[in-house]
């Protein structure tokens, strides 16, 4: 009996529901023909109607290695991943489909099923992970969590008995705090809260009446107020300025990665690409764990666009 025939026979014990059955049968198919993507395809069907995750997403890759084309492979790999619980992978799939078909009805709304899922599920680890910070007394950090779960699920009930107790807490212990600070700290603080408001002029200003009251140019505090305003220098494109203030840091604290990374871009602005690119090496050679995967992504990002300009440069001379 030929492999067509075994599938024939398979999708009659599929339209009976009988998928322990039409499974032999497609396992019967590929035996006498493994490079017909349909007989993967439908039997991951078949496991995904028994609810064996694990066999249907093996299939579903397995049509994307025999056909990589096949649309619905994509769709039976990321319905795998998805009830896995395996949602960034079921993302990367979906979004690979796509990639070949934009026009996939099946895979545009599992693509806002996926997104959904993951939405609901970064706000529960917020809401978790915001509790944590209470419990341990870390109220400003977890405000900023429940800051960042808002924009994500502003109505959430858990989210705002949560926030109800972190923030009266928080507030309280920033006007302990503020009530605490030195003149020259609280001149620092004005020009953050400028910053936070795109005020970047303003906040130099206050960055740098700072910075002339500071004594220790090297303290804690200077080095903060040079970092800011190196910040605020960058938004403006004031790009030796933005070099100038990040080096003060790297005079003082040689890995500090936001300094080397702001101090890498503007000397990429100013074409210094040399100059950037050995701020970036030095940065991916932290690694991703000490720098952060954003500064980490960002730089090795950066090192591959400079290697490029500096190798066409060469080129061209």
């Amino acid at each position: 009996m030929s492999a067509q025939a075994k599938k024939a026979e398979g999708n009659a014990h599929f339209k009976n529901k009988e998928y322990k059955e039409a499974i032999a049968k497609y396992t019967e198919a590929i035996a006498l023909n493994p490079h017909d993507v349909t007989f993967y395809s439908n039997r991951s069907a078949c496991y995904a109607a028994l609810e064996k995750w694990d066999k249907a997403l093996e299939d579903g890759k397995q049509c994307i290695v025999t056909d990589k084309n096949f649309v619905k492979g994509y769709f039976r790999a990321a319905l795998g991943h998805k009830n896995l619980g395996e949602l960034d992978s079921a993302s990367t799939e979906i979004k690979r489909g796509l990639g070949i078909d934009s026009t996939s009805k099946d895979l545009k709304a599992m693509s806002k099923d996926i997104d959904e899922l993951i939405r609901v599920k970064k706000v529960g680890q917020f809401i978790t992970n915001a509790q944590e910070l209470i419990d341990s007394k870390d109220y400003a950090a977890a405000v900023k969590i429940i800051d960042q779960a808002k924009r994500l699920d502003p109505e959430n009930v858990k989210l705002k008995k949560v926030e109800d107790v972190a923030r009266p807490r928080w507030e309280s212990q920033e006007k302990e705090r503020k009530a605490n600070l030195d003149p020259t700290e609280r001149v620092k603080e004005q020009g953050d809260v400028l910053f936070k408001q795109a005020n970047f002029e303003g906040a130099i200003t206050k960055y740098t009446e700072a910075l002339k009251a500071i004594k220790d140019k090297e303290g804690e505090l200077a080095l903060k107020c040079y970092n800011n305003r190196a910040a605020c220098f960058k938004q403006l494109s004031n790009f030796e300025s933005t070099i100038e203030d990040c080096t003060n840091v790297l005079l003082v604290r040689e890995d500090d990665v936001k300094a080397l990374v702001r101090r890498a871009q503007a000397y990429e602005a100013v074409e210094k690409y040399k100059s950037a690119l050995q701020d970036v090496k030095q940065v991916l050679s932290y690694g991703q764990q000490k720098v952060g995967k954003s500064s980490y992504d960002l730089a090795n990002g950066m090192q591959h666009r400079l290697n490029r300009v500096i190798q066409q440069l060469k080129a061209s001379q």
